[in-house]
């Protein structure tokens, strides 16, 4: 496996997972990983769900770090521990996120969108009063909108995350469609220097293309591009590393020599 360094996963921490952080940190180790980064979920202002209260994806930081410290000194012959957070991006967030992070010497921060105009995509319930095709092209003004807001991150987490909860698009969704808003994203990702993710979560879901589709990580390596990092999203120990052969060959086939690793929020590349 060429990849072997995993920034984007989450433990028992998140709201959305139980799963124990040394469990994971293992899991990684038996996988063959050297590189792990917990980003656990800071979703502020995140609305009541079917499945979790108002407020459930705020964080403890402290508590997250320290039990982090141990494990990273423990393991630290077997894989290296990076402490990190998947920053929920909303505009009228963009101080208060910025405070938290400044808070702690994380070693990655990525930037994420689970929300449009406060409402989470992942509810079929969402799509009763949108088309999907409009409800994408919104997500992904509201992504262009919150990086040019808020710039305190390292890579855009899951570009297209949308498309996983819409019932046609994994089949139908086309770069072309929306070129006009996916460049100006790319665009200002390279001109600030920002990294794009590789997202494999979409695999598990049995969809045929990862966040985001190739042809925007084409394009991306295409207008300059020099940074993807990759994530399996994992929220189980099993799910460490999902797709990364897949993974790998994308990056191959793009053009790309390199995916890219964060450690004290200084991108080092990594040969594939």
């Amino acid at each position: 496996m060429p990849i072997l360094a995993d920034l984007h996963m989450h433990s028992s921490y998140s709201t959305d997972s139980n799963a124990p952080m040394e469990e994971m940190i293992l899991s990684a180790i038996n996988k063959g990983l050297r590189t792990i980064c917990f980003t656990e979920h800071i979703d502020l202002d995140f609305p009541e769900t079917p499945d979790f209260p108002a407020g459930a994806f705020n964080l403890n930081p402290d508590a997250f770090l320290y039990e982090l410290l141990g494990y990273k000194n423990k393991y630290a012959d077997k894989i290296e521990v990076l402490f990190g957070l998947e920053c929920g991006m909303q505009p009228h967030l963009s101080r208060e996120n910025a405070k938290i992070i400044k808070e702690h010497e994380y070693d990655f921060i990525l930037g994420s969108v689970h929300l449009i105009d406060g409402k989470d995509p992942y509810y079929p319930s969402f799509f009763e009063s949108i088309s999907e095709e409009e409800a994408l092209r919104k997500y992904l003004e509201d992504t262009y909108r919150n990086i040019r807001v808020f710039g305190n991150f390292d890579s855009l987490g899951h570009m297209d995350y949308i498309i996983r909860y819409c019932k046609k698009m994994d089949q139908t969704y086309e770069y072309a469609k929306y070129k006009d808003i996916i460049d100006k994203i790319l665009e200002h990702l390279i001109d600030r220097e920002k990294a794009l993710e590789l997202n494999t979560g979409s695999l598990r879901k049995g969809m045929k293309e990862c966040n985001p589709c190739f042809d925007v990580l084409k394009r991306f390596h295409e207008l300059g591009g020099e940074h993807v990092t990759i994530g399996s999203d994992a929220h189980t120990p099993a799910d460490i590393a999902y797709g990364f052969d897949k993974a790998a060959e994308l990056l191959t086939a793009c053009g790309y020599k390199y995916y890219t690793v964060y450690s004290g929020r200084i991108p080092m590349q990594k040969k594939l």
